[in-house]
């Protein structure tokens, strides 16, 4: 059964509350005013660590059942040594998980651009390890894999045999004009900038799509993915979209343009609500 998962690449910002979030909540509340509107979320945190038990038991506790988490591979996967023998981490990550396995939508391995051809055998070894009641996503960004030359059709079909996702990155917006802000600038240094290869190889294409700060830079750029999401839909596939911008102030009001275009309105958001009027005095 198809779904369209819309979200964010954090449930939490400092410009959020009275927008997206309440005011006056606690950090550890964010995702249940979150949770009321977007019904997934790119969980960057485990690329640096593993959450904890208590945190995993709260997030479970605070999303409704039809919410999916989609968290990283930690880096010790995916950026340290080689994937060939990186299987007992990635193993053991999907364990510690385990107080939200119902509610996993996506593991997703980031690659880094060191990690060329010569490692897909490692991830052929990986994946095939990994439980298979579970979803997965890889991002590469290396360039032979966007060279359209025979390491591209390696690697997709390799993803084609395990049915793992080959994951979309769509920075052209944050690359369609020179830096004007500090904020820009920081992102055009971080974000990578590779080609976009639109590809399902999997059940569940993702797609993360790092819109501009300025709203009328990202028209063009989303709007062309309107059909293929569609497709996709109609084809019984679920998709994930994940929107980010520069810096995230404006993410949520972007992911919401998007959403109403596919026929997908996002709920109000909660930081937005009129207050009681019994609160007003």
């Amino acid at each position: 059964m198809s779904s369209l998962y819309i979200g964010l690449s954090q449930w939490s910002h400092p410009a959020w509350p009275g927008q997206l979030l309440s005011k006056n909540l606690k950090s550890t509340e964010h995702l249940l005013d979150y949770a009321q509107v977007f019904n997934s979320v790119e969980g960057n945190t485990s690329f640096y660590g593993v959450p904890d038990t208590h945190s995993l038991v709260r997030w479970a506790s605070q999303t409704p059942d039809d919410f999916r988490f989609t968290f990283k591979f930690p880096a010790s996967v995916s950026h340290q040594g080689q994937l060939i023998d990186n299987v007992p981490i990635a193993l053991s990550f999907i364990e510690q998980l385990a107080p939200l396995r119902d509610k996993l939508g996506m593991l997703m391995l980031q690659l880094p651009a060191a990690c060329g051809p010569e490692q897909l055998n490692g991830l052929a070894h990986l994946l095939n390890a990994l439980p298979q009641d579970l979803q997965y996503g890889v991002e590469v960004r290396h360039p032979a894999f966007f060279a359209k030359g025979e390491a591209e059709r390696m690697l997709n079909r390799l993803l084609l045999e395990y049915n793992a996702n080959r994951i979309i990155m769509d920075s052209r917006p944050v690359f369609s004009c020179p830096p004007t802000t500090p904020t820009l600038a920081d992102a055009q240094q971080k974000k990578p900038q590779v080609p976009v290869h639109i590809i399902s190889t999997g059940q569940a294409p993702v797609i993360r799509f790092i819109g501009h700060p300025q709203p009328e830079y990202n028209h063009r750029f989303w709007q062309a993915w309107l059909p293929r999401i569609q497709g996709w839909l109609t084809e019984g596939k679920s998709v994930y979209l994940f929107v980010h911008t520069a810096d995230n102030q404006l993410a949520p009001i972007l992911a919401a343009e998007i959403a109403a275009a596919l026929h997908h309105p996002l709920p109000d958001f909660p930081g937005l609500a009129p207050s009681p009027q019994g609160l007003l005095f």
